[in-house]
């Protein structure tokens, strides 16, 4: 068995004694998954059980619970391994863009400057008397036949002029790698650049179930359903429900009712509210949790990477097509290829792939951007959406404040302390047993001595 992370991440939030809907709200799981990863968990950790008097149940763990399991679980111990050298691996994934990016710059120039050399060579070469590309040169001690002029191809060099000092200073202020925090290094930025940073809403749905169960919690494991409306995607617009709330549609609570067990209520004037018993109950004394008015998504960004990073990650990808277009203008003719010996060849054998990198490298950004763009209209919407929920809550009318009262008298939350146990595994049956004669008998003195 392998614990649900987020299982044990609430524990350990939770210092260490929970009970069933702790977790379950910390988590944002189903109670059901929630005891039974409990109590495997307990098994398998050395973790203990105590029982209330009234039934309920806490779940005790010791604070090194996770190196129990690791000691005891060789798959934990791989998996454990396997993600640092994951997180090594996607690092060079990242960094190697913006190495072949380097890398194919380079070779683009080192193939267009002996190109051009051997142009300039020829054209000497043919002044001076000399034959063709493969024949002697009519005057082989003509040095200027190997000179090199700013007007023969240093002008192929000019639009990278520039771009070097922001990539120094991106390795200088760099915090740290795959550091999100701090500023990427440049050869992260231009991953970045190409690819995004991932959605920043991976854990929506996690936010979503913790903050509806915080929102129960604090209202003491009754609700109306309209105060979750901020927290859900429901598609009923708010006119509806201001114009005939009475037969305002409810099943989006549904999903709330059967994650954390709940059930409705009637009130004598028809209103429906619902009431968690299990996240009432707590192991500790809990004060209100701060919640969000209203589920909020967070935009997606299209680079991490500092505005002068991506203007020198696009001024590349640009220096680099140009290099490729150049490059390409000077190697149609295969006969020249042919006498410039095996390293052209060879340039020339991958040409298709540089010049495909360079229209990838600014293709797949512009159209990252206009599916950013959209996205993020889609976004706003629903978060505009559940804004006017929340805000409505606020302005709540008479019906709802009236739901919200009549929730109010199933409200309750039950501390259970050590006080309230009639059994735990930490101690041995029949010292239990003892003292909970003594217990009992103490009860009946005090209630005798009390007439």
């Amino acid at each position: 068995m392998t614990p649900n992370p987020a299982l044990l991440k609430s524990i350990e939030k939770l210092d260490y004694r929970v009970t069933v809907g702790d977790v379950a709200a910390q988590a944002g799981l189903e109670l059901n998954f929630a005891q039974q990863g409990l109590l495997a968990l307990a098994s398998e950790a050395g973790g203990h059980l105590q029982v209330a008097e009234s039934g309920d149940m806490v779940f005790l763990f010791p604070p090194n619970f996770r190196s129990i399991l690791r000691n005891k679980y060789w798959k934990l111990r791989f998996k454990e391994f396997l993600s640092k050298i994951w997180l090594v691996l996607f690092y060079l994934i990242r960094i190697s863009f913006g190495i072949i990016l380097g890398l194919s710059i380079l070779l683009l120039l080192i193939s267009i400057a002996v190109i051009v050399i051997a142009i300039s060579s020829q054209r000497n070469d043919n002044d001076s008397g000399g034959g063709d590309w493969g024949g002697s040169s009519g005057s082989s001690g003509n040095g200027g036949g190997f000179s090199i002029f700013p007007g023969d191809f240093f002008w192929f060099f000019y639009p990278s002029y520039g771009y070097d000092s922001p990539r120094n200073r991106s390795h200088k202020s760099s915090q740290g790698r795959g550091d999100r925090s701090g500023q990427l290094n440049f050869l992260e930025a231009i991953f970045s650049f190409l690819f995004g940073d991932g959605n920043p809403n991976f854990d929506l749905e996690e936010r979503r179930w913790q903050q509806i169960a915080a929102v129960i919690q604090n209202q003491g494991g009754a609700i109306a359903a309209s105060q979750l409306l901020p927290y859900l995607d429901n598609p009923t617009p708010l006119s509806v429900a201001n114009e005939d709330h009475e037969n305002f549609n409810e099943d989006y609570i549904l999903p709330v009712l059967s994650r954390f067990n709940g059930y409705p209520q009637v009130s004598e004037a028809g209103d429906i509210i619902y009431a968690f018993p299990e996240l009432q109950v707590t192991a500790k004394q809990r004060k209100p949790q701060a919640v969000a008015a209203y589920l909020k998504e967070k935009r997606v960004l299209f680079s991490e990477a500092t505005s002068g990073q991506v203007l020198a990650a696009s001024g590349l990808g640009g220096f680099n097509l140009i290099l490729a277009l150049v490059l390409g203008s000077l190697i149609r003719d295969p006969s020249l290829v042919a006498q410039l010996g095996s390293f052209i060849v060879f340039v020339h054998s991958i040409y298709g792939l540089l010049l495909g990198y360079a229209l990838a490298f600014l293709g797949i950004p512009l159209i990252r951007y206009f599916v950013i763009q959209s996205r993020n209209r889609r976004i706003e919407a629903r978060n505009s959406h559940r804004q006017a929920k929340a805000q409505w809550l606020i302005e709540a009318d008479a019906t709802l404040q009236r739901k919200i009262g009549f929730a109010r008298q199933f409200a309750a939350e039950k501390v259970i302390t050590k006080a309230d146990l009639a059994y735990t595994t930490e101690q041995d049956m029949l010292e239990q047993e003892a003292e909970r004669s003594d217990k009992i008998d103490e009860e009946w003195r005090k209630r005798f001595e009390s007439k």
